[in-house]
C-alpha cells in the first residue's frame, strides 16, 4: 500500500465522519423542531381555552343564578335535586350545540328529570337579556 492510497483512505474516512456528523445534526434539528411544534400547538390550544374563560363574568353569573333560584337545585360540585354544574359541563364538553342546548333548557321550561325519577318543568330564567343568559351558560360550561 502506497502513500497515496493511505492519504485517499484518510480523506475518505474524514468525509464519512463529516457526513455522519452532518446527518446527526440534522436529526437533532428535526427532533428539536418536533418538540417546538408540539409546544407551540399546546400553547395555541391553551390560549383558546383561556380566551373563552376570560369572556365569562363569573360574579355576574353567580348573581343571576342566585336571583333565579338555580342554587336551590344545583351547586358547582355537589349533586342536589339537579346535577352539579361540573357534571353538566362534563356532559356537554366538546359538543358544538352545548350553549344553544342549555339556553333552550333554561328559557323554555322543558321537562327536567329528578334523581327519584319524576319529571318537572325546569324553572324558566327571569331575564330575557341574551348576553346575561349566555354568560350564565358560559360559566356553567366552564366548571
Amino acid at each position: 500500500m502506497g502513500l497515496s492510497e493511505i492519504v485517499d483512505n484518510d480523506v475518505l474516512c474524514n468525509d464519512i465522519i463529516i457526513l455522519v456528523h452532518t446527518i446527526n445534526l440534522k436529526r437533532q434539528a428535526i427532533k428539536q423542531f418536533r418538540v417546538l411544534l408540539v409546544l407551540v400547538l399546546w400553547g395555541m390550544i391553551w390560549s383558546a381555552f383561556a380566551a373563552n374563560a376570560v369572556d365569562v363574568d363569573a360574579d355576574a353569573a353567580k348573581v343571576l343564578a342566585r336571583q333565579n333560584g338555580c342554587v336551590k337545585c344545583h351547586s358547582v360540585e355537589k349533586e342536589k335535586d339537579g346535577p352539579a354544574y361540573k357534571k353538566v359541563a362534563e356532559k356537554y364538553r366538546g359538543k358544538a350545540n352545548a350553549e344553544e342546548r342549555l339556553i333552550t333548557h333554561v328559557t323554555t321550561g322543558e321537562k327536567a328529570k329528578f334523581p327519584d325519577g319524576h319529571e318537572e318543568e325546569h324553572k324558566v330564567i327571569k331575564t330575557k337579556d341574551l348576553p346575561e343568559i349566555k354568560n350564565l351558560i358560559g360559566w356553567i360550561l366552564a366548571q
